[in-house]
């Protein structure tokens, strides 16, 4: 049995979950970065 066969690796359910979660989020807060910033270049 190779060391990568060995499933005891993998992070619970919940903070796999938990990761997801985070990376949506960090994805909406650099959307919105980009937003703000196309926006307040446009109006001055």
């Amino acid at each position: 049995m190779l060391w990568s066969d060995d499933q005891r690796d993998e992070p619970p359910e919940e903070m796999r979950r938990a990761q997801a979660m985070l990376r949506r989020a960090m994805l909406l807060v650099a959307l919105a970065a980009a937003v703000v910033m196309a926006v307040s270049a446009w109006r001055s």
